[in-house]
């Protein structure tokens, strides 16, 4: 499966090619450097195609969305019975922020290790998760990166012929919403041939034009992505978040649970001067001391408010997802004041951002890309945003997981805990996902990262459970 494009592949395999010897592969003295062979390019591809296979990418050629029902993302529904409505999801989906797998940047500290494949998918999905809480922070109320490419790999129902069996002649082709990429693109739906004549072949639907974005604003977009990249000096790159783990006892190579990460989330804001007014605050014991929140966000003898992301690891089950708590996902989904969720299914991080029916969205950073350079100044924003949204059913999701939200102003986070405590509401277990109190942990707080599920939630059995390993333990320690 291929998140940036149906390029992408060659997007990665450039960067083999330009570095000749990924496939132990000796140069031909008779050849002009920077000119492979056809034999080269076939490497490069079906090395690129294997990596992805490796790191956890599954084989799928689209990803269906129906017509009849809404689509949520991040606060925001969307019902694909238009095509404005399509270049509307379409341009939202692709202004999220899709930090991925990469490889050859600078050793990590004490590891040496010039990659994350393969162990650092939960550490991208905390980024992507605090990156949203940046872009809701930071950029205009609605930004969305107008150079952002069509989608690509969907199939939206209301572009299908209602019954293919009545049109003239034959089959008609179904178009891709890569059509909507420009009005300059000279290609054209085709019908398959027939003995009956076919209808002409139809103009592939053209893309409204989009409004030029503000340069100071694609300038503080450009610099946030900055933030991640994979260098020591980035306040929320790899590097930093590996280094702010040793305190929990993680290392380069380790898995890394969503409340651990939660914990290198806050900490890597608390420690960077970059971003002004905004602190981080994660919930202790599934519940949010709502004093807690407000201390921090006042500050010490300063009555001005600061905005605050707030985390709050849970675990929705014993080995697996109790079913009660699936409406309660959904719901949170649907508020505005949702960041998304990081959490995934068994042994496999993903970044939960929206749902269509009984389907969660999610930006999946198992793709293994090049080092991008984003220290320089005009660094390519491409391979930071994906085009190609994926879908999985919610009962498959790990009960391991943590949920973000995001207040600008005390009236905000009022508002916040009321929305949330109503979508809460609608479990029928006794316990709800998490609560919130008005009084401070006092003597409860927690200052540490604590893996430990509330009790309420433990397997029937905790002695049997201790006997067997479970798939979620990748997330959370037991």
């Amino acid at each position: 499966m291929n998140s940036v494009s149906p390029s992408s592949a060659q997007y990665v395999g450039e960067s083999a090619e330009t570095k000749g010897g990924h496939f132990g592969h000796v140069a031909d003295g008779n050849r002009n450097e920077g000119e492979p062979d056809e034999v080269d390019r076939l490497k490069t591809k079906l090395m690129s195609a294997w990596n992805n296979v490796k790191y956890g990418w599954s084989v799928k050629s689209k990803t269906s969305f129906n017509k009849t029902s809404p689509l949520y993302l991040l606060g925001h529904s969307y019902l694909f019975n238009r095509e404005d409505e399509v270049e509307r999801f379409s341009l939202a989906f692709a202004s999220r922020l899709w930090l991925t797998y990469r490889k050859d940047f600078a050793p990590l500290d004490g590891a040496g290790l010039t990659s994350d494949c393969g162990w650092g998918c939960m550490l991208r999905s905390g980024q992507m998760l605090l990156a949203q809480g940046l872009l809701t922070h930071l950029m205009p109320s609605g930004w969305q990166w107008p150079d952002s490419p069509p989608l690509t790999d969907v199939d939206f129902e209301f572009l299908r012929p209602r019954s293919p069996s009545k049109t003239l002649g034959g089959v008609v082709s179904i178009p891709s919403l890569s059509s909507f990429s420009s009005s300059s693109s000279n290609s054209s739906s085709s019908s398959s041939s027939s003995s009956a004549p076919g209808p002409p072949p139809q103009a592939p639907p053209k893309r409204a034009p989009r409004p030029a974005g503000d340069p100071r604003t694609e300038a503080l977009h450009r610099k946030l992505v900055s933030w991640f990249g994979d260098h020591p000096g980035a306040p929320f790159g790899l590097h930093q978040m590996v280094a702010l783990g040793r305190s929990a006892g993680r290392r380069a190579g380790d898995w890394y649970g969503p409340s651990v990460v939660a914990h290198i989330l806050r900490k890597a804001v608390a420690t960077t001067t970059e971003v002004q007014n905004l602190t981080v605050y994660v919930a202790q014991d599934c519940t949010v001391y709502k004093e807690d929140v407000v201390h921090a966000c006042e500050g010490e003898g300063d009555s001005s408010w600061q905005s605050v992301i707030i985390l709050v690891p849970v675990r929705l089950g014993g080995e697996t997802l109790n079913p009660t708590y699936i409406q309660c996902v959904k719901n949170i989904l649907k508020l505005d004041c949702c960041i998304g969720i990081i959490g995934g299914k068994p042994k496999h991080s993903l970044f939960f951002i929206g749902f269509q029916d009984e389907q969660l969205l999610y930006l999946d950073p198992h793709y293994c890309q090049p080092l991008v350079d984003a220290t320089q100044s005009n660094f390519s924003l491409e391979s930071f945003h994906c085009t190609s949204p994926r879908k999985m059913s919610v009962s498959r999701m790990d009960p391991s997981c943590t949920i973000g939200f995001y207040a600008r102003s005390k009236k905000d986070f009022e508002s916040l805990c009321s929305a949330v405590e109503e979508a809460l509401s609608s479990s029928k277990e006794k316990y709800p996902i998490f609560t919130f109190v008005d009084r401070g942990s006092q003597d409860f707080r927690l200052d540490e990262p604590h893996e430990a599920p509330p009790s309420h939630i433990l397997p029937p059995n905790p002695m049997a459970r201790s006997k067997k390993r479970g798939s979620s333990d990748d997330f959370v320690l037991l």
